[in-house]
């Protein structure tokens, strides 16, 4: 059996400080006056008791309003620690009690995981406290402390025998700290029955000796948070089977354990339209999500799609199943445990540590794989399901494309290709040229429905650069040389596309900057030389009169999605180009001082250490998932945009423009040989 750790006064670690707390308590507990702050003291000791149960000493929690407006808690867990704490020279009790922070939380090998930390703890509750009497039985002994205003009246003290361990509670919330000090049953109930749920085996008891019907409730789920699941759907519609009973017999149940993060996940789905999705951080739920939710929705969705193209079952009604299509009627219950967890705030509301996500993502893909492969009759029903969210989505949308700013449309209407956003203005949207239907269908998954709008063009256009006006006299007779190439490029259904996209008329020689439909106009194309030639061509058609306006006023803009993922562990680093790869490896390796860049063995060098990393390199944006185009490209919170301009020497951009992409071959050639000496990692 292995040998458990020692809970003792050298577990304690202190971090100094206490008067803030009662000078900003809504800092550290939440808001003093609707009851949110309130109730969260009960919480953060009911955490602690929890915290001894995850570390397996702790199997009862018993928690009790008492009449004269003070609460209890007590467990039996292995009690506080009550000798001497060689730093403060007084009892790890008080210690524990008067020290913001101060526990064995920061200590590993008193608790592995912890929900009752990060900024928060069972001094606040003290300081927060008009009085709180502390009870410890431990070592065959009771002990007894307590305190006025968070301050202790005297040292610990031991006031008897015991053959029982844990630890008792009472406290009184301050009258002064907060407007009321009066305590909601049915809130306390909530949280204590979540709690159930989420460690399965622990009891835990609440009574309300408020109540003139006093009744002691119970609540211990050896089924975890499968119960939890069954829970949430007890009264909502049933999904059926064939033969009209209930599609699931129990609900989903996948978990595992990678790289000290412990993963629980439940889910089921019911015949309605609203998702239930609860995720946890060490039994704290994050209302606003995070690293954990971002991971198993990636996977959820994965493993959706492709067991549907897998059984073909897309193929009919040419659909592409997104995360919203999967969320309707969804139930899920997702807990993680982690030692030392990132919160974007005090009060826990959205997780932020980044090696959860990809681990997350990896457990539940691979669990989830296994349940759909081994309930093929179940599956499919689900899948019917979400195929029918996803058609009745595609309708909605076209319905709403109709009717959504009409006026800008008149000529032509919208592309059908293009997947619109919500809002209906110029101002804050944008729309994403991209090639090819694959990217089209990542971006469109991974976009902000609200601003972000894509159109994507098959294939490479075409060339649409038009010679300066030349006009030529024959007789009496004057040709256009310029209107016929305007001519040949609106013959172009991908340029007649983007053009209506745009809310522009094809056939104008001058456009108003008004009836634009967007307010960034970006070219996404893939990170390669294709990808290039067709940023090329696109800019080409945006140097045409009328539309190079666009360019002068600032609305044309440049995507720079990555070329390559570097997996390092658990964490994912993307590339932009070949440059920057080169960059990467040089900061990252040693002994570089001497390698001459350029030099044969500098590029053995970089060659070596290229195959030696795990790198993968994205033929095309639709190899990249949803989830990792948005915080790649398309994020303005974590992208990186180029905004296309002339320089202050236009003469000079115009003939570079007609050097590339004129008619003048024998001028392209030359440029070509002339500069290609200084070509370096050439992508063919």
């Amino acid at each position: 059996m292995k040998k458990k750790a020692l809970y003792q006064a050298d577990s304690i670690k202190v971090l100094k400080g206490l008067e803030a707390v009662r000078k900003r308590p809504g800092m550290y507990i939440g808001d003093t006056d609707d009851g949110t702050g309130l109730h969260h003291m009960i919480y953060e000791v009911i955490d602690n008791s929890i915290d001894e149960a995850l570390a397996g000493y702790c199997k009862n929690i018993d928690v009790r309003l008492n009449s004269d407006e003070t609460v209890t808690i007590r467990d039996d867990g292995r009690g506080i620690p009550v000798d001497m704490h060689k730093g403060e020279k007084k009892s790890a009790a008080e210690v524990i009690m008067t020290q913001l922070h101060a526990g064995g939380k920061f200590d590993h090998d008193s608790y592995k995981v912890s929900g009752g930390l990060h900024g928060v703890g069972v001094s606040v509750v003290n300081a927060l406290s008009e009085k709180l009497k502390l009870e410890i039985n431990r070592d065959g002994k009771k002990y007894f402390i307590e305190f006025i205003n968070g301050t202790a009246k005297a040292a610990l003290k031991t006031i008897g025998k015991s053959k029982e361990t844990g630890t008792e509670i009472t406290f009184l919330p301050s009258k002064e700290i907060f407007s009321s000090i009066k305590f909601n049953a049915n809130t306390i109930i909530k949280r204590i029955r979540e709690l159930a749920f989420l460690n399965k085996g622990i009891k835990i008891t609440f009574n309300d000796l408020n109540n003139k019907k006093e009744k002691e409730l119970v609540f211990k789920y050896d089924g975890g948070i499968l119960e939890y699941v069954e829970f949430l759907n007890e009264k909502k519609e049933k999904l059926k089977n064939k033969n009209g009973n209930d599609l699931f017999k129990k609900a989903v149940y996948v978990e595992g354990k990678k790289e000290s993060i412990e993963i629980e996940c439940s889910l089921k789905w019911n015949a309605g339209y609203i998702e239930d999705l609860f995720a946890y951080t060490n039994n704290i739920n994050q209302k606003d999500g995070g690293t954990h939710v971002l991971g198993f929705r990636s996977a959820l969705t994965r493993v959706i799609n492709k067991y549907a193209n897998e059984h073909n079952l897309l193929k009919k009604n040419k659909l592409a199943i997104t995360g919203d299509d999967i969320k309707e009627g969804l139930s899920c219950v997702l807990s993680i445990k982690i030692p030392d967890p990132k919160f974007s705030s005090q009060t826990k509301d959205k997780l932020v540590s980044s090696e959860v996500r990809t681990i997350v993502e990896t457990v539940i893909n691979e669990k989830l794989s296994i349940w759909f492969d081994q309930n093929p009759s179940i599956a499919r029903i689900i899948l019917t399901k979400i195929i029918q969210a996803a058609l009745a989505r595609d309708v909605a949308r076209k319905a709403r494309e109709n009717v959504r700013r009409k006026g800008a449309l008149e000529l032509s209407g919208l592309p059908g290709k293009l997947a619109d956003c919500q809002i209906g203005k110029q101002e804050g949207t944008e729309l994403f040229i991209v090639e090819g239907d694959s990217a089209g269908g990542s971006a469109k998954q991974g976009r902000n429905r609200s601003n972000q709008a894509v159109l994507p063009l098959r294939g490479k256009i075409l060339n649409t650069y038009v010679e300066e006006l030349n006009i030529k006299q024959n007789g009496n007779k004057l040709t256009d040389h310029r209107t016929k190439a305007l001519s040949k490029m609106i013959s172009s259904n991908e340029i007649v596309t983007l053009i209506n996209a745009l809310g522009l008329d094809p056939k104008s020689q001058e456009i108003d900057l008004k009836d634009l439909r967007y307010g960034k106009i970006i070219i996404m194309t893939d990170a390669d030389v294709d990808g290039s030639h067709i940023r090329a061509l696109l800019l080409t058609f945006f140097n045409n009169k009328p539309f190079n306006k666009l360019i002068e006023h600032g609305y044309v803009y440049l995507a720079q999605p990555p070329l390559f993922k570097i997996n390092k562990g658990s964490k994912s680093i993307y590339i932009k180009d070949e440059k920057d790869l080169e960059n990467f490896i040089l900061q990252n390796s040693k002994d570089t001082k001497k390698l001459k860049k350029g030099s044969k063995d500098f590029q053995k060098f970089i060659d070596k250490e290229k195959s030696q990393m795990s790198i993968q390199r994205f033929k095309g944006l639709g190899e990249m998932n949803p989830d990792e185009l948005w915080n790649t490209t398309l994020d303005p919170e974590t992208r990186n945009l180029l905004q296309v301009q002339y320089s202050k020497d236009l003469k000079k951009d115009q003939s570079l423009i007609h050097t590339l992409m004129g008619n003048d071959v024998a001028l392209r050639k030359d440029f070509i040989t002339s500069n290609a000496i200084n070509v370096k990692n050439l992508d063919i």
